[in-house]
């Protein structure tokens, strides 16, 4: 039994449009255009149990709206929801227990009190007993390395700190499914890996099904051995991320920073010149011959101080399978 299993899913909302203006704000009292928008059209899909799965695509895609309507959050307006064999639109005391969600972009940790008395508040929703709840605390603070902020009021610690703290704060009852909607966005290199080995290692421990949405390839090379990509509120892809990397990411990024500025056109022999800001540049090259064209780019007579090969951004390879099943419907 899949311990995520969406049917036929769809989420569609109303609005009214009404022309500017102050006419245009009294013709509104009498007459409004309503229109209708489809955040999510008719997906399915399966997840089992201790999977991680990348749920991506570009911004007002579906993601989510899809979480939501899996955590309960929004209703949809069509298809079916199992989570945990719940049905999510119920919203049940037993299935609140069941499942975390951290949303990278919405904070649910008060901001004027502590992280401790955040848990705190947290385990009497739970209703987390006491034993419990110290060993909770002890691990996943340890995991995480926050034991020294605890006591510091919320909105003093960095937003890396804070993070963690969140991922603390939807761990605590032991959810059997957790929803992780961009983690680590603003945070910098360092604190997304901390993020990601945690939820790595956390996955490992306790076989949690996790679904992740992120803008960042990092976070999915590192942590995901599926994804799926939803475009304009319908799949365009559900499989394994090294088959999407090897047929669509076509490409690699070779990102550059010199010691004094280098022309334009002395870069442009090695690639296609994807951004250019005199000491820093970033080239497109071909995925095979990247090895080689970095080897020259070290050995050439330009002031290289640093060099760094980066994956295609998730948002060019969606449109590259956009652009392809786009052309397979016509």
């Amino acid at each position: 039994m899949s311990i995520i299993d969406v049917k036929n899913l769809s989420k569609r909302f109303e609005f009214y449009r009404k022309q500017a203006g102050l006419f245009g704000t009294i013709k509104s009292l009498f007459y409004r255009k309503k229109s209708y928008k489809d955040a999510v059209d008719n997906i399915s899909f399966k997840i089992e149990e201790g999977e991680i799965v990348g749920f991506l695509g570009p911004n007002g895609a579906g993601k989510t709206t899809t979480l939501k309507m899996l955590s309960g959050i929004l209703y949809p307006s069509a298809g079916q929801v199992s989570v945990l064999g719940y049905n999510p639109q119920k919203r049940q005391k037993d299935f609140k227990k069941k499942f975390g969600i951290v949303m990278g972009q919405k904070d649910q940790l008060a901001r004027l009190i502590t992280p401790m008395d955040n848990f705190t508040l947290f385990k009497a929703f739970s209703e987390i007993s006491d034993e419990d709840f110290k060993s909770i605390i002890e691990e996943l603070t340890k995991l995480l390395g926050i034991e020294d902020v605890l006591d510091v009021q919320v909105k003093k610690l960095s937003l890396g700190q804070r993070m963690k703290c969140e991922l603390v704060a939807s761990l605590l009852h032991g959810p059997k499914v957790l929803f992780l909607d961009e983690p680590t966005i603003g945070l910098d290199v360092v604190a997304q890996k901390n993020v990601r080995d945690f939820i790595k290692k956390y996955n490992h421990l306790k076989k949690t099904t996790i679904i992740l949405t992120s803008h960042y390839m990092d976070d999915i090379k590192e942590l995901c051995d599926r994804v799926i990509i939803i475009n304009f509120g319908k799949i365009i892809y559900d499989g394994k991320l090294a088959h999407l990397i090897s047929t669509y990411a076509t490409d690699k990024i070779i990102r550059i920073t010199s010691i004094e500025p280098i022309r334009r056109e002395d870069l442009e022999r090695f690639g296609v010149i994807e951004d250019y800001q005199g000491i820093r540049a970033s080239i497109r090259v071909g995925r095979e011959s990247v090895k080689r064209i970095a080897s020259e780019i070290i050995s050439s007579d330009l002031m290289i101080d640093d060099i760094l090969i980066d994956e295609m951004p998730i948002d060019d390879i969606i449109r590259v399978i956009f652009l392809e099943t786009n052309g397979d419907s016509k």
